[in-house]
């Protein structure tokens, strides 16, 4: 009896698939390219988002790590952006797909949907090594006054570069994708004021509920082997688009405020339990310092300019092993030992900590009372 069932759940589950599939091809116009991903299962992606994929600008982001050093706490939390990214696109279609469906009068067009999975599908392409270890870390060590470099900011030139390099203005207008004329007062690019719901899917930046939250929080759950008890499907079921002051955003019932109270709790309970965990913070300080000290040689913070992107499209985790196997005896081994002491889990010790409040001086004759009192000379690291 037991193997019947187990028959029968077989089949349900690859007719479920079958039927997937045939909807997602009967909502598409072209000749799609089916991705499956362990957590959202079989993705159906646009031609032309599949030739974004198919480039060296997008390609390095499998070479780089989602969430840092975690993975030397969790070792199953060593996804990449390129996951994370295709995940995004699929959730920006699925949600403005769903808005289109349901509320006709907003004229949602083909266009703008494609227009929103590309801006999912590329709005991490500028991360640097180890994803935000290295702008919020390594970064804000080596920028010089005036430096306002974002990741942000170099998603956009390696999108220009994607764009340009590879012709794909030629594919773009075949897709009936243009350039639309800028409106004075309306800040953004792409659509006018009355579409402005579109700019609130990817990353929404008057309340953080987008589908960028909603791919991170559910793959790095399923990787790190935790439980995630928000249900993006069902808000996708029931979003709409109403007019608040004067203007259109995504709202939803209140009655549903439970359901964002978890996807805000999730969030709380990762970065408590993952992200900013004591000894991820520790490893990703040491890969920090190790970076900081390779910089003169591999010119690692040099990359960000605009001028050397092809040097940043080069740019990945892959650093890490540079250092950690390079013979330059000279140059690296400062860095290639501190990324040796992370291997063998010699990692730094906690001694404590002071207010920023001391002069350069005090803060002298702080490390060296500590030296002489607890630790040998040269031994101490003050870190600020």
């Amino acid at each position: 009896m037991l193997s019947i069932e187990n028959e029968r759940a077989k089949k349900m589950d690859i007719q479920n698939i079958v039927d997937e599939f045939v909807e997602l091809k009967a909502r598409c116009k072209f000749q799609i390219e089916v991705f499956h991903d362990p957590v959202h299962g079989q993705i159906a992606l646009h031609p032309l988002l599949v030739k974004i994929i198919d480039t060296p600008e997008f390609q390095r982001l499998r070479s780089i790590k989602q969430l840092g050093g975690v993975s030397y706490v969790y070792p199953g939390g060593s996804h990449s952006r390129f996951e994370h990214s295709i995940g995004v696109a699929h959730l920006a279609g699925e949600l403005a797909y769903n808005l289109q469906s349901r509320q006709k009068k907003l004229n949602i067009t083909d266009e703008d949907i494609l227009c929103v999975q590309i801006a999912g599908l590329c709005h991490d392409l500028g991360h640097g090594p180890f994803s935000h270890l290295y702008d919020t870390m390594f970064m804000q060590k080596v920028k010089r006054q005036n430096n306002k470099w974002t990741h942000e900011k170099a998603s956009v030139w390696l999108f220009d570069h994607l764009v340009n390099h590879h012709g794909l203005k030629v594919e773009m207008e075949k897709y009936g994708l243009k350039e639309e004329e800028e409106e004075e007062e309306w800040p953004f690019e792409g659509r006018g004021e009355e579409k402005s719901f579109l700019y609130e899917i990817v990353a929404n930046k008057l309340n953080g509920i987008d589908v960028d939250k909603f791919d991170y929080l559910d793959r790095d759950c399923h990787h790190l082997g935790l439980n995630n008890t928000f249900d993006y499907q069902r808000y996708f079921l029931l979003a709409r688009v109403c007019k608040v002051n004067g203007r259109n955003h995504i709202c939803l019932r209140e009655k549903e405020a439970g359901n964002l109270y978890d996807m805000f709790y999730s969030r709380y309970s990762l970065h408590r339990r993952v992200y900013q965990h004591k000894v991820t913070k520790n490893v990703e300080l040491m890969i920090t310092e190790a970076f900081l000290k390779a910089d003169l040689f591999l010119n690692l913070s040099e990359a960000t300019k605009k001028e050397n992107i092809e040097d940043y499209i080069n740019l990945t985790d892959e650093v890490f092993e540079k250092i950690l196997y390079s013979s330059d005896e000279e140059n690296m081994i400062e860095a290639r030992e501190i990324l040796q002491r992370i291997h063998k889990r010699s990692l730094y010790k906690f001694v404590g900590e002071e207010k920023d409040t001391l002069s350069n001086e005090e803060k002298k004759k702080l490390k060296a009372d500590l030296e002489r009192g607890l630790l040998p000379p040269g031994s101490l690291e003050v870190h600020e």
